[in-house]
């Protein structure tokens, strides 16, 4: 079994910074992509930054320039830096790993979310 757990959302002012945290633990061989994605009130989750294994990034264009993803391979923690805070940006911020355990199956695991809320 695996767990995902992210931690840091919070409340910050717009042109503010967070940094979200997302470990990954349990029966884990290895993890392949980590990521980051997010789903605002009404709205469908969606994909904010990704991460392979050996650190090949990818991003939204709508956070291009403002996020950074970066990961922890020795820690199995992937973090996004997240600068120059818009309103827009406030949602539930979730992680994801796609990991294979000892007994060899590969699968997506999901965090449970983190707030981040942008307003003054």
């Amino acid at each position: 079994q695996v767990q995902v757990v992210e931690s840091g959302g919070g409340l910050v002012q717009p042109g503010g910074s967070l940094r979200l945290s997302c470990a990954a633990s349990g029966s884990i061989f290895m993890i392949y992509t980590m990521g980051w994605h997010r789903q605002a009130p009404g709205k469908q989750r969606e994909l904010v930054a990704t991460i392979t294994s050996p650190g090949i990034t990818n991003y939204a264009d709508s956070v291009k320039g403002r996020f950074t993803i970066s990961r922890d391979n020795a820690k199995n923690t992937v973090y996004l830096q997240m600068n120059s805070l818009k309103p827009e940006d406030t949602a539930v911020y979730y992680c994801s790993a796609k990991v294979r355990t000892h007994r060899g199956s590969i699968d997506d695991y999901w965090g449970q979310g983190t707030q981040v809320t942008v307003s003054s």
